[in-house]
């Protein structure tokens, strides 16, 4: 399959029209997804018995970062000052936010829907190769959507060039009632707000922190329950604001490219999944 490389991507702060372009649905039962391919490949709503769970951008909250549940590829979170060394090069990433590269660039570019049922879509990028990121590559999803849960798949292969990486979601969950969250362990911040090594142990919050949890989330909102798990094992939280509560599973943690590098060979590929279950 070939892949034609996308326009240029918007800053993080770059406001979408609502509703982003037209919508890909799926769905079972009482449970509909509708997904925003060109609005990063996000997903732009979830509703599970006419109930929506994600921020939705329709009440002024449609900056591009701050809405939805998209893909964070091929970096999630922060990279300082978007600075990095790879093979004994130095890079410096386009700035994004508060003077970082944050989120990659799959959620600020059009995906292309390769396929679509009732049940599920498949969606690919093409990685740009210049300044945004110069490695290329491609990044493909599949969303299923079942009789009570969502799963979604999200791989990032490398092209020709080596590459490093990490990859994850980003949902903009309505704010819950209660949540049941135990890690093990987290990232402390620096004065910049990036996440640091050694690691600690998690403080009360509230948080916009990297920590390691292996245990199903639960977000209990409007007499629901739901049920978050991972392939992943370091997820970030963000609960600063009245409106919103973000769990995001990711690959590794952010500044990621500095502090814990991880990177894919040529033509080889990294993998997660993150399901939604409601109970």
């Amino acid at each position: 399959m070939e892949l034609d490389h996308q326009s240029e991507a918007p800053p993080s702060g770059a406001m979408i029209p609502f509703p982003p372009g037209p919508l890909t649905t799926i769905g079972q039962g009482p449970l509909a997804v509708d997904i925003a391919a060109q609005a990063g490949g996000r997903l732009a709503q979830i509703t599970w018995e006419g109930t929506d769970w994600l921020v939705d951008g329709s009440a002024g909250q449609s900056a591009m970062i701050a809405w939805g549940c998209y893909p964070m590829a091929p970096w999630a979170g922060r990279i300082r000052h978007g600075r990095f060394a790879f093979r004994d090069r130095n890079y410096q990433l386009p700035l994004n936010l508060d003077g970082h590269a944050i989120h990659g660039v799959a959620f600020g570019l059009p995906w292309r829907v390769e396929a679509h049922s009732p049940s599920h879509a498949e969606l690919s990028l093409a990685l740009p190769v210049d300044e945004r990121w110069p490695f290329g590559g491609t990044c493909f999803q599949r969303i299923e959507a079942g009789d009570r849960q969502l799963r979604m798949s999200l791989s990032v292969s490398a092209g020709a060039l080596a590459m490093p990486v990490v990859i994850g979601w980003h949902p903009w969950f309505r704010k819950p009632d209660r949540v049941e969250f135990s890690p093990t362990h987290m990232y402390p911040r620096d004065a910049e707000g990036i996440a640091t090594r050694p690691l600690a142990q998690p403080d009360p919050g509230p948080w916009d922190d990297c920590f390691i949890n292996r245990r199903p989330v639960l977000i209990h909102r409007s007499g629901q329950s739901l049920r978050l798990t991972s392939s992943c094992s370091h997820w970030v939280v963000y609960d600063e604001v009245a409106h919103a509560t973000c769990f995001e599973p990711q690959s590794g943690p952010p500044d990621g490219f500095n502090i814990e590098p991880a990177w894919l060979p040529p033509g080889a590929t990294i993998a997660a999944w993150f399901l939604m279950e409601w109970l």
